[in-house]
């Protein structure tokens, strides 16, 4: 649910687009982005950092493009959100002690050696970097329509992508989990 309620201001910029122009779907993500921290919050009870980093970014940036009409702010809006998010990673490999990714997916009970947490945070760190870049070569390069369909596909795809091999490659490179010996278990459950 979590990642579609994530997706949401994305989609919705998508269809705003579609149906008008750049201006109003940056107006609707602007309220999108406000509603979904906001929803998050009292579904949850806490706020979300990336949605909270979105709001933080999506309002001055779509402010911009829409008092100027400048459709390059909105642009840049996702590439700075990624270039934060980046400098965080890489920060928190010589600050604190735990990398930040392990700090968000640790919560989750993935449970890895901390080298492996070193190497996934700089992964992490190197995506978004690229991810961020691209999306300023779309942006520089190709037409309006292009940089909406890159942002609402390119960037959805590659980060389901990577989600995927990161996966795949925690399952062939973590160690295995200890496993309590059933033997052990049904001895302890029939002497009681």
């Amino acid at each position: 649910m979590k990642f579609l309620v994530d997706l949401a201001p994305i989609i919705l910029f998508f269809v705003a687009y579609q149906q008008r122009d750049m201006y109003f779907a940056t107006g609707v993500v602007m309220v999108a982005c406000a509603i979904q921290a906001v929803g998050w919050r009292l579904f949850s009870g806490q706020f979300d950092r990336n949605h909270v980093l979105a709001v933080v970014l999506v309002l001055p940036f779509g402010g911009l493009t829409l008092a100027l009409r400048d459709p390059m702010f909105i642009k840049w809006n996702g590439t700075i959100e990624l270039w934060i998010l980046t400098i965080g990673l890489v920060g928190s490999q010589y600050i604190g002690d735990r990398p930040l990714i392990e700090r968000m997916l640790g919560a989750g009970g993935l449970d890895l050696p901390d080298e492996m947490w070193r190497r996934l945070n700089a992964i992490w760190a190197i995506f978004f970097f690229v991810c961020g870049s691209l999306n300023l070569y779309v942006a520089y390069n190709f037409a309006e329509e292009t940089w909406v369909n890159f942002r609402m596909f390119g960037l959805t795809g590659l980060s389901i992508a990577f989600v995927v091999l990161n996966f795949v490659w925690i399952m062939r490179n973590a160690p295995p989990i200890e496993v309590e010996d059933e033997g052990e278990a049904s001895d302890d459950s029939t002497t009681r």
